[in-house]
């Protein structure tokens, strides 16, 4: 009897590795983080140490194995909060992972897409038992209608550029993932070099990614139903003067979308 358990246990360990082993802590791309991701302009922004990624590039194909090992009938028995630090470390992982593929013969993200397809469209790596691409993992992942229905994902989930919401210098994890969500939106919208009011023609100027997302932050999350209603829960973020943050927080300041600045969010040394 002890024999038969014991070949049991042998068997569901080989056919079924990653239940046991998936790290929910995410330890490998943590530790790259913490080493090459820095703050700038106060807090607000980040920049990434590509180079340094790339020295460091056999720590990071170790993560990606890691997440390549767990397949979708574990994902599915995973609490919300450990399925979205998934997703979302695999994309910001893996894109890193494409940056790398032409380090430094770059300038941006977007040299990797071609005339017929965008980076973003590439299915290069395997995820949850299928050969996926980092489109897959936003749109038909995470903002996928009745996922997760966060719209703060859109400053967690990064694209390599100057323009996008700062890289955070530390893994998700399902045990903060919503105080991180919430402190890397909070940052966002505090760089006023992204997202400001303009005081001298009174409009309230904001990242170009409010417009592609837009029924994101009109979907209803925390009562909101429109962009205007979402941002002015962030009023105290977006302008300075007391008068402006009540109409901001009101909807009554027009909105405008600035250009997206598509070059690479580089270490600047």
């Amino acid at each position: 009897m002890l024999k038969k358990m014991a070949i049991g246990l042998v068997l569901v360990f080989l056919l079924c590795p990653s239940v046991f082993a998936f790290d929910h802590n995410h330890s490998n791309w943590n530790e790259l983080l913490q080493k090459h991701v820095h703050w700038i302009n106060q807090g607000v922004a980040s920049q990434v140490d590509y180079a340094g990624m790339q020295r460091d590039e056999k720590q990071l194909q170790a993560y990606l194995d890691e997440l390549s090992a767990a397949y979708w009938s574990d994902f599915s028995r995973w609490e919300k909060p450990q399925q979205l630090a998934f997703l979302i470390n695999a994309y910001n992982a893996y894109t890193v992972k494409l940056i790398l593929s032409d380090y430094p013969d770059l300038q941006s993200i977007k040299d990797l897409g071609s005339f017929f397809s965008s980076p973003w469209g590439k299915s290069f790596f395997t995820l949850l038992g299928k050969p996926r691409s980092l489109d897959e993992i936003e749109h038909q992942m995470i903002r996928a209608p009745g996922a997760f229905d966060d719209p703060r994902i859109h400053a967690a989930v990064v694209c390599a550029s100057i323009g996008c919401p700062g890289i955070r210098d530390e893994a998700f994890v399902a045990e903060r993932v919503d105080q991180q969500l919430e402190d890397s939106f909070r940052r966002f919208l505090s760089d006023r070099s992204r997202n400001r009011y303009n005081a001298q023609n009174d409009r309230l100027e904001i990242s170009k990614i409010f417009d592609w997302y837009a029924e994101d932050f009109s979907s209803g999350f925390r009562g909101q139903d429109s962009l205007a209603a979402f941002l002015g829960n962030y009023a105290e973020l977006l302008a300075d003067d007391e008068n402006a943050r009540q109409r901001i927080a009101a909807g009554q300041v027009r909105i405008e979308f600035l250009d997206y600045d598509w070059a690479l969010n580089d270490l600047k040394r």
